[in-house]
């Protein structure tokens, strides 16, 4: 069984824009999932899969948000 984590990176206005643009015509932005895959094993879990873009929180400063499967035995 997998469960699924958010994850949530600070970036800038530009930057979010050309995600949602990329993620409304079916691609993906290569950088910001990497990193949400890297946040992930920083936080000592295991992908069970790839990141998948959620949207975006328009504060200060700006996040992009993704969740990320993780194996079941990697959850403390």
């Amino acid at each position: 069984m997998a469960l699924f984590i958010r994850v949530q990176l600070d970036t800038d206005p530009i930057t979010a824009r050309r995600v949602v643009a990329l993620h409304r015509a079916g691609k993906t932005h290569r950088e910001s999932r990497d990193a949400a895959r890297d946040e992930i094993w920083r936080r000592g879990r295991t992908p069970a899969g790839e990141p998948v873009f959620v949207g975006v929180m328009n504060g200060d400063p700006v996040r992009l948000l993704y969740e990320v499967e993780v194996y079941s035995e990697t959850v403390t």
